[in-house]
């Protein structure tokens, strides 16, 4: 079985509660929404097919016990389960980063599942599947990508539709739009209506030039 990969590489981990740490990236080719701010979205068509075994070993050559499958959108490949799976039972500690429309509940649960729920102004919030939220375990994180008022008060919405009741949940990760809402903005928001949820940035973009692959 193969798998269409845009790059695989080390860097800093820069978003989830992970930040901050070293990890290596596996990058797959291929999306199924077109997100008004996708900032890769080189991995589209960008990529060649590597069998599992050889992603992995180009992985373990890292010598790096976190590894996060982000893309485009991880799942359209039948493969990427699999992989997940086998990286596990080597013992890494693995990441999914997944757009939220397609279901999750493939992905092996010992994974840290990063559900993103799409807001409005990604132009993709009616493609969200609202299953996967009841199939969050308290390894995952779900995430919402704030680019203005509206997309804070849809994902405000959501939070109160159920999943703030719900024990054992990491808070909800809040993440602004690079460069096109303001951090102190978002920052005062948060605070006034009292919400349990993490603000987070893009660290790799803070470190290194925004526009940068590979990093």
């Amino acid at each position: 079985m193969t798998l269409k990969v845009n790059e695989i590489f080390m860097s800093i981990q820069g978003e989830s509660s992970y930040a901050g740490r070293p990890s290596v990236f596996v990058r797959l080719a291929g999306c199924n929404l077109r997100c008004s701010y996708c900032d890769t979205r080189y991995a589209d068509n960008e990529g060649q097919h590597l069998g599992i075994a050889d992603v992995i070993e180009a992985v373990t050559s890292y010598r790096c016990p976190l590894v996060e499958i982000t893309g485009g959108e991880p799942l359209i490949q039948e493969g990427t389960p699999e992989l997940i799976r086998r990286l596990l039972d080597q013992g890494f500690t693995v990441l999914l980063e997944t757009n939220g429309s397609l279901d999750i509940g493939c992905v092996d649960e010992r994974c840290v599942r990063i559900l993103d729920v799409k807001c409005p102004s990604s132009g993709e919030s009616e493609k969200n599947l609202p299953e996967n939220q009841a199939k969050l375990t308290g390894l995952d994180e779900i995430k919402f990508v704030i680019g203005d008022r509206e997309d804070y008060e849809y994902a405000k919405a959501v939070l109160s539709g159920g999943l703030s009741g719900r024990t054992g949940l990491k808070p909800p990760l809040f993440s602004p739009v690079f460069g096109r809402i303001d951090l102190a903005m978002l920052a005062r928001w948060i605070i006034e209506d009292h919400l349990d949820v993490r603000l987070q940035v893009q660290l790799h973009k803070l470190i290194w030039d925004p526009d940068a692959r590979g990093v």
